[in-house]
């Protein structure tokens, strides 16, 4: 029942970070005037929200649920999508990529950490694998776009 109950706990948290990352993204193509990073950042958001509903359903089997929707306040890795925020007011494409690596960068931390406990995670290493994979790819992406734009 312990480990149940750190199962439900570790993916509540990837829930509010996969949500802080889709908050991120929405607000960053909602600031910039740039069309193509417009469309990168409405794309990245989507994927945020296929990881929620994905995360939500392993919750679901393991008798936990989330009503998160929305972002959480989990320390560092919400603090540096409140960058992100801060970042949009100037309203400089390399800013906004530079706040959105941050939070890339914190995002794989964690899904990191849980994946070095695989007994625990055993069943849905698959599924964490894939969306950390998923995050990288993205965060290799904005790395690439900000360093074109710096």
């Amino acid at each position: 029942m312990e480990n149940n109950n750190e199962i439900i706990s570790d993916l509540k948290g990837l829930v509010s970070i996969v949500n802080d990352g889709k908050e991120g993204y929405e607000s960053a193509a909602e600031t910039t005037e740039s069309l193509d990073l417009k469309a990168i950042f409405l794309k990245y958001a989507a994927e945020r929200k296929a990881y929620e509903l994905e995360l939500k359903a392993h919750l679901a089997a393991h008798g936990g649920e989330s009503d998160n929707s929305e972002g959480g306040i989990l320390g560092a890795i919400h603090r540096t999508w409140i960058d992100i925020k801060e970042a949009l007011s100037s309203k400089e494409d390399a800013a906004i990529l530079g706040a959105i690596e941050t939070g890339e960068k914190a995002a794989i931390e964690k899904y990191d950490a849980l994946l070095q406990d695989t007994a625990t995670h055993a069943d849905h290493l698959d599924l964490l694998n894939k969306q950390r994979d998923g995050i990288q790819n993205a965060l290799t992406e904005i790395t690439s776009l900000k360093n074109a734009k710096a």
